[in-house]
């Protein structure tokens, strides 16, 4: 083992971000889906508008999704391969 705990901090970091529930839900939701808009992850949740955006811009921060413009809607997607395979061995 190694003392230098500093190369783990960007991996903990970015497991901090999948680590709360709406998130998980989310991404799981994006890669069933292939993408979807936040008003569409707003009516599968229940939650607020704001609740969702704040989430997602967590997600997107971490180079977990990105979004695509069309007009005034904004699709979201998962870009990140690790991100899917851990969803996939989490919940299969």
């Amino acid at each position: 083992m190694e003392k230098d705990y500093r190369q783990y901090n960007e991996i903990a970091e970015f497991l901090k971000v999948l680590a709360h529930p709406v998130r998980l839900c989310i991404v799981k939701g994006l890669l069933k889906s292939g993408g979807c808009n936040v008003s569409y992850i707003q009516s599968c949740l229940g939650a607020p508008q704001s609740t969702i955006s704040q989430h997602l811009q967590k997600l997107r921060a971490a180079g977990i999704i990105e979004g695509t413009r069309n007009g005034t809607e904004i699709c979201y997607r998962v870009v990140n391969d690790k991100v899917a395979e851990l969803i996939k061995i989490f919940f299969e």
